[in-house]
């Protein structure tokens, strides 16, 4: 039996919710109360829990922007570990093909920029790093929002402060201190160079053997949770 998670209303005022993050990946098992992702609106960011431990099926992407009511996931009640772990393996190996002919970065000048956590209040002493928006090892753009961290007043976007290759240096989580290190990025003389190599067959096998694993579970309606935390959304200037 599959159980279908829709975006819930959250709010008179509020129409509809941006996905900006996912916890949990497309065919992994899941226990129930798990926080499987995190919902944005204008006014609040809200954490969506799962109803039941099963098998995760994801139907929409981050940074997607969904109505309220829309499907969000599925999660197949029957669906085991084991099922989980082979699902997994999938995505993985059409994310090493995707690796493989992503866009290779151009020479690097040899300068690295230090990124510091700023000062962002009198009384804010300590900040936590709540998710990374860019990966390690991605290749960012000056002023491209890489990271959130929250204190206990608000939510602060970091924004990049030099074009580059990103090189975390804390972990989500982990709580900084005003001036702690919190990245590098390995500046590059231009953006990245497209690769041409061969790997759309692959890429293509690994999505279909995906989509089909996925096709068997057929939806029904349930209710879901939602944890809700307000917060204040701010974009962090670096002091330089």
């Amino acid at each position: 039996m599959s159980i279908v998670i829709k975006v819930p209303a959250v709010g008179e005022s509020i129409t509809e919710v941006t996905i900006g993050q996912w916890f949990k990946k497309d065919g992994e098992f899941v226990e129930m109360d798990e926080v499987i992702c995190e919902l944005e609106s204008d006014k609040a960011t809200f954490e969506l829990t799962a109803e039941s431990s099963g098998v995760l099926y994801t139907k929409a992407d981050e940074g997607d922007t969904l109505e309220i009511g829309a499907v969000i996931c599925e999660i197949d009640t029957e669906g085991k570990e084991q099922e989980a772990s082979q699902a997994t393996a999938v995505v993985a190996a059409e994310e090493q093909t995707s690796t493989a002919s992503s866009p290779a970065p151009s020479k690097s000048t040899g300068e690295v920029k230090e990124m510091h956590v700023p000062a962002v209040g009198e009384s804010i002493t300590e900040v936590t790093l709540a998710s990374w928006i860019k990966s390690d090892g991605d290749y960012v753009e000056l002023d491209e929002i890489i990271a959130e961290v929250d204190s206990d007043k608000a939510t602060f976007e970091l924004p990049a402060e030099a074009s580059g290759i990103l090189r975390q240096v804390a972990g989500e989580g982990d709580t900084l201190e005003i001036g702690g290190l919190i990245c590098k990025i390995e500046v590059t003389d231009g953006a990245p160079e497209a690769s041409n190599g061969a790997t759309g067959n692959a890429a293509s096998t690994a999505t279909e053997d995906k989509k089909q694993l996925a096709m068997k579970h057929m939806p029904q309606a349930m209710p879901h949770q939602l944890q809700v935390k307000y917060c204040q959304k701010k974009v962090l200037t670096q002091q330089l």
